[in-house]
């Protein structure tokens, strides 16, 4: 199975695509959308990458897509300038994960 990045960051784009990745450097919530839509179909896609500002862009699509679909997996990535949020998502999962 194959990854994919999806990134609003011209930066982050570049440098998943270096790592191998294939993906789309989107600008707008429509592109964004749009594009989401698009790889979720593609059966050979297994794992999505959504840089922060992207995933806020689309959080409820996002979401609705996690709860009905098992595959592919969508994960949420920080841009150059790390998480927005002062908690990181996946700091977050892992307390939760873990209970505390």
């Amino acid at each position: 199975m194959k990854s994919y990045v999806i990134s609003e960051n011209r930066d982050s784009y570049l440098g998943m695509k270096l790592a191998g990745i294939e993906g789309a450097y989107v600008r707008d919530q429509e592109d964004i959308e749009r594009t989401f839509k698009e790889v979720r179909k593609n059966k050979d896609i297994g794992i999505i990458f959504l840089t922060e500002k992207a995933y806020f862009m689309i959080e409820d699509l996002v979401l609705e897509t996690k709860r009905k679909n098992q595959f592919p997996l969508v994960t949420v990535i920080p841009d150059r300038y790390g998480y927005q949020r002062a908690q990181g998502i996946i700091t977050r999962y892992i307390k939760e994960s873990v209970g505390l």
